[in-house]
């Protein structure tokens, strides 16, 4: 029997659900995060591939807005839930979805496709160049001290119930997004992914909790959601605090915040992931080494209209490069366009324009997704073999250009 795919209906979610989770290895997820992704589905933009009546592959999509350089927020499809039955695996399932996903995304008008990758190693070939990444930290708070900047003792801190902070917590976030590339504006819904918290996924932790920082005339400028898990050894108390989310809007509630959870009782570590790789923590502990940062992958990006994709952010010097791109999975990408951009008060003025002129950069549409961002140079995937200059002095141009103020960052999965 010949394989369907087809656009999901909202009455096929359940057993469309259940394949992904097998494809993710069988286990189910507790009935209040299965209920909160079933919210989010966009049906619309979930595609299945049934074989029969079995489901055998399934993607998604949300509609996301992804700031970028510049502080545009710009329209991106938050590719999602994609998975193939082991029966079905090496027969192109995954090629066929990723095919006509692209396809919708392009006609629907954005520029940009992103992702959080189960395996990296898979979405290149797509197109998907690595354009964040999350730092984790592990803090021995019995050995690493903070040096707080001034102000920082004038923060008023107060526990809260995560649920009625959310809505100052999510006014917080908002004002961040435009600050810090790679962050998705949350749409209505998800704020509630920050907020479920059923007790048979805490692993032995404690109730969500929440702590925000006040500013003097009592607005909230900064917030930490976080769990206690308590721990004994032989010399006592043991206790990891195991950091959800910290977002503040300045220095000293940024301090005062990692102050808190550093001098919890019956604690002496804190752990925290899916961290910025610049997080100002790193600037604040007394040991980095003791701190023990590591970094992963963390959000994947391609473009899907490279024109629009490359003028809808801005760049940090000015740039008039060529490139000569190779797309041969969105082909309609390939070619050589001409990059030119202002600086300073012409900032704002970008071009891409397609033209016969000689190439000067020649790349891959997964290289450009790498560096959109502002995150990854182009100096350093030259380097690796994956740029190659064609004009001298192209190639620091275009990099430097493209580089960024601040690391960009995806602060939570998709």
């Amino acid at each position: 029997m010949a394989l369907e795919m087809r656009v999901l209906r909202s009455d096929e979610w359940d057993v469309w659900f259940d394949q992904l989770e097998l494809a993710f290895g069988g286990v189910s997820e507790s009935p209040p995060w299965r209920e909160l992704y079933r919210s989010l589905t966009e049906p619309e933009r979930s595609l299945g591939v049934w074989d029969g009546t079995e489901c055998v592959g399934s993607a998604s999509a949300f509609s996301f807005r992804l700031s970028v350089p510049g502080g545009a927020v710009v329209p991106a499809a938050g590719v999602t839930m994609v998975g193939v039955a082991p029966t079905h695996r090496r027969r192109g399932v995954l090629s066929s979805l990723m095919r006509r996903q692209l396809d919708d995304v392009r006609a629907g008008g954005e520029p940009l496709a992103v992702l959080t990758a189960s395996d990296p190693a898979i979405y290149g070939r797509f197109g998907y160049g690595t354009a964040t990444y999350a730092l984790s930290v592990e803090v021995d708070t019995a050995r690493v001290r903070l040096a707080v900047p001034p102000g920082t003792d004038e923060v008023r801190l107060r526990l809260v119930d995560p649920q009625q902070a959310l809505a100052d917590c999510e006014r917080v976030y908002a004002e961040l997004v435009t600050r810090r590339p790679g962050m998705p504006a949350r749409q209505p819904g998800w704020e509630r992914s920050a907020v479920t918290d059923p007790p048979e996924d805490r692993e032995g932790a404690s109730p969500l909790k929440c702590v925000v920082a006040e500013r003097a005339d009592g607005g909230v400028a900064g917030y930490a959601r976080y769990r206690v898990k308590p721990d004994w050894d032989p010399a006592g108390a043991a206790g990891k605090v195991e950091v959800a989310d910290l977002d503040a809007l300045d220095p000293a509630a940024t301090a005062a915040l990692w102050r808190y959870l550093f001098s919890i009782d019956l604690t002496w570590t804190v752990r925290a992931r899916k961290r910025p790789v610049d997080d100002p923590l790193l600037h604040l502990v007394s040991d980095v080494r003791r701190s023990r940062p590591t970094t992963r992958d963390a959000l994947h990006v391609r473009l899907v209209d490279l024109p629009a994709a490359l003028e809808a952010r801005t760049y940090g010097t000015a740039v008039d490069v060529v490139l000569e791109v190779e797309d041969a999975f969105c082909p309609w990408n390939a070619g050589r366009w001409r990059l030119t951009a202002g600086a300073g008060a012409d900032a704002g003025k970008v071009s891409c324009t397609r033209t016969g002129e000689p190439a000067e950069l020649a790349l891959s549409v997964r290289e450009l997704g790498a560096a959109y961002l502002g995150g990854t140079a182009l100096t350093s995937l030259a380097a690796a073999g994956r740029v190659r200059e064609l004009r001298p002095g192209a190639l620091t141009e275009a990099s430097r250009a493209f580089a960024g103020d601040v690391a960009p960052w995806l602060p939570h999965g998709f």
